[in-house]
């Protein structure tokens, strides 16, 4: 049977937001890239499969990253003494503009998507630019790469001075229908409909937008209340709006059925928009090193999870420094506890278990059963060697993966294998 093996090694996933289950010297069987299930010992109906011995290290669903900008990855950590805008200004939008060079867009490619498979990271939601070639060619890159991804070519047509920004709506749309016709001979990498945001876009690209989304069923990503002065901007362009999320509802680019959608940040979404993206089931990308880089604050990720919306986590590159979804983890929490402490003490603190479920079967539930190792999940698996940080202590597994989540570094994925292929 093909991708069908075993993993043997000290196995760890999320039962629920609350509880992971560890089972040390465990199996995990994997039948035709789905999970079989984990056990402590082998069923005999799998004694034929191969076996592959990692014992000693630890095994877990691969990481989503629910949102990130691959073309920004050649300037991560620059500007980080900037707000939103302002950085969108200063490098974000010069930046980009680059990308009409294929030569630049491939070069700067490679160095993404390489380390970007080196990475925790098994799929993710990406951001190119406003250029189809370059979009296409990076889509190139990522399906080579053994990844699962969902790549958007990047909307914008007004409000940027850079020649990112694309010359009216009829240009957009119709470069974006080439875009999409292009897609048709990728299979783990699809395409995303990606306004970049509504203060980029004009009504007329939004509506087109809408009516392309309805044709094809494809899926949405963008960004929601992530900074004070855009939601206020957002205000003034949309009058009519009750919230910014109730903008882009009015377009049909907000979740909904055949309408699945991602919104990156949501820093500061109230009461009300959180029931229309709870109601549509629009997916929320937290980016806690993102939103502390910039002075956006920090998400109310507790009331996210205690109103039943749909959460995982970003790494948000380049407002984020870094790729590890690890990382994102460990930062959730950390905000988490700044916000209890100093503006909500009614919003507890996320725990280690909660962060690793957003970065494993939160977020991956937005591409189907994905991110953990329950029977019928795609098997998305890291085996991830943490013998540096070993010694007399002699831990447990949950105490071992609660360290990784803090101090992983990508050298410590030894394994990696995406819907039941290994990619190294």
């Amino acid at each position: 049977m093909k991708n069908s093996f075993v993993l043997r090694g000290d196995v760890a996933y999320s039962l629920s937001p609350k509880e992971w289950r560890t089972v040390p010297g465990g199996y995990l069987v994997c039948v035709e890239g789905r999970s079989a299930g984990v056990f402590e010992t082998l069923p005999e109906q799998y004694t034929s499969l191969p076996v592959l011995d990692f014992s000693g290290k630890l095994i877990v669903p691969g990481l989503i990253d629910l949102h990130a900008h691959a073309p920004q990855y050649t300037y991560r950590a620059l500007g980080m003494d900037l707000e939103l805008l302002d950085w969108l200004n200063i490098h974000t939008f010069p930046a980009e503009a680059r990308y009409a060079d294929l030569d630049f867009a491939g070069a700067a490619y490679d160095r993404f998507v390489e380390d970007l498979r080196r990475s925790p990271t098994t799929r993710a939601c990406l951001f190119a630019t406003s250029h189809t070639d370059a979009t296409l060619l990076l889509m190139e890159k990522l399906e080579r790469s053994g990844l699962i991804t969902q790549v958007g070519k990047v909307n914008m047509d007004r409000n940027c001075d850079s020649p990112a920004r694309e010359a009216d709506a009829r240009t957009s749309l119709s470069e974006t229908v080439r875009w999409l016709d292009g897609c048709g001979s990728f299979h783990r990498t699809t395409p995303i409909l990606t306004p970049r945001f509504i203060p980029s876009c004009t009504d007329e690209l939004m509506e087109g937008l809408g009516k392309l989304q309805r044709e094809r069923g494809l899926p949405v990503q963008s960004h929601l209340s992530e900074n004070f002065g855009e939601i206020a901007w957002v205000q003034e362009l949309c009058p009519w709006s009750s919230c910014y999320g109730d903008a882009y509802d009015h377009f049909g680019l907000f979740g909904g059925e055949n309408c699945p959608t991602v919104m990156a940040h949501c820093v500061h979404s109230g009461a009300e928009e959180r029931a229309l993206m709870k109601e549509r089931g629009v997916f929320i990308a937290h980016c806690p090193e993102s939103n502390t880089n910039l002075s956006s604050g920090i998400a109310p990720v507790r009331a996210f999870l205690t109103e039943g919306l749909r959460v995982g986590l970003g790494s948000d590159v380049a407002g984020g420094a870094q790729l590890s979804i690890f990382k994102a983890m460990a930062l959730a929490v950390q905000v988490s506890k700044l916000r209890w402490r100093l503006t909500d003490q009614e919003l507890a603190p996320l725990t280690a278990a909660e962060a690793f479920w957003l970065g494993t079967a939160g977020g991956g539930a937005f591409f189907g059963k994905v991110g953990s190792f329950e029977p019928g999940y795609e098997l998305d698996a890291l085996v991830l060697d943490d013998t540096r940080l070993s010694g007399p202590h002699n831990h447990t597994v949950s105490k071992r993966l609660e360290q990784m989540i803090y101090l992983s570094e990508s050298a410590d994925v030894t394994a990696k294998f995406v819907a039941g292929q290994r990619l190294f």
